[in-house]
């Protein structure tokens, strides 16, 4: 015990009497520091006084699928601010590969009697996913925010980046280039946000009184190295622009571009998606469609402490206007040039 108040004391910056206080349930404690010391408990991994267990902590579960693409951490970096606005702390859970999976990282939350989650890229966005773990946080009346498409029925609110027009901004941009052989790389079948960004890139097409050919669409996992081989296929197949579902799908096309000796953009065009840090940095900078992250991530606090609050939030998908980011990896088409 001396040990642990002495830990969590120092982890506050109050007295060791104080968090004894807090613990004992004691009076002459402000709420600001009993909020306070009760968080430095769930973070430090030790169990609430059994008094003090029907609370849920002053933490919010941030549940990421990888740190790897730069626009997650970007997304922590603003949800985690705008909870500490708010006198909350993140808990940021990213699956790894052989780690823990999305439904044991729940279970953990719920565990730290946890105020709340964000999801983001998770299995809510795949069809074929389990999604179990998602009602057992509705059934405990968790608040919950999904970041992006997810499947239908879940119930959840959403903040997303509007796919459909993210697509017809890039194939918009390619099409007045010159290009009339435009390809497009998403991610797996099953993902939802993919397949909105495929449907609009039909009707890009539909719009123009023609149908892409087969090889110029390509499903693959979102990773420089799935960027690459789709890319690759392309290529061979004849587009010279290619809009990607990702900033490192885009930075894989370009290096496929590249390795069958064609320059970009003089004989491809890529087009990428999220403007994540440093696509202003690459060789050539990478024109891109630009996620307004400051935006959703402040909109995905500001419903979620909502719901932490009492109030009542509809299960409904807020859509947020992208942004086309032109830069060097596009250009006019071969022909056009």
């Amino acid at each position: 015990m001396k040990s642990r108040l002495a830990e969590v004391a120092q982890k506050v910056g109050v007295s060791e009497a104080t968090v004894s206080r807090v613990l004992n349930g004691r009076p002459g404690v402000s709420e600001t520091t009993r909020n306070a010391v009760l968080a430095a408990l769930d973070v430090l991994g030790y169990e609430r006084p059994t008094q003090l267990r029907g609370e849920r902590a002053r933490l919010i579960g941030l549940v990421l699928p990888e740190l790897q693409n730069p626009i997650f951490p970007a997304l922590a970096e603003v949800v985690g601010g705008a909870l500490a606005q708010r006198g909350f702390t993140p808990v940021l859970c990213t699956r790894t590969a052989g780690g823990l999976s999305e439904a044991d990282y729940v279970s953990m939350l719920l565990e730290q009697q946890v105020s709340g989650v964000v999801f983001a890229g998770g299995h809510f966005a795949e069809v074929e996913a389990p999604h179990e773990h998602y009602d057992r946080l509705r059934e405990r009346g968790i608040p919950v925010v999904l970041f992006n498409a997810a499947v239908e029925h879940l119930g959840f609110p959403q903040v997303s980046t509007d796919d459909a027009v993210a697509v017809e901004q890039a194939f918009g941009h390619l099409a007045a280039l010159g290009h009339d052989r435009i390809g497009m790389i998403v991610g797996p079948a099953d993902h939802v946000p993919s397949q909105r960004k495929l449907a609009s890139f039909r009707r890009q097409y539909e719009r123009l009184g023609r149908t892409p050919e087969p090889d110029w669409i390509a499903h693959a996992f979102f990773a420089l190295e799935g960027g690459h081989a789709a890319a690759t296929r392309m290529i061979r197949a004849g587009v010279t622009g290619i809009v990607c579902g990702s900033d490192p799908l885009a930075l894989g096309a370009i290096r496929a571009a590249r390795r069958a000796g064609l320059a970009v953009p003089g004989e491809v065009s890529v087009v990428g998606f999220d403007d994540s840090a440093f696509m202003n940095c690459t060789e050539p900078p990478l024109t891109t469609v630009r996620q307004p992250i400051e935006a959703l991530g402040r909109a995905a606090v500001t419903l979620l402490m909502s719901q932490v609050d009492g109030a009542s939030v509809a299960a409904e998908e807020l859509l947020f206007e992208p942004e086309l980011v032109v830069r060097g990896s596009t250009g006019p088409a071969p022909s056009a040039a």
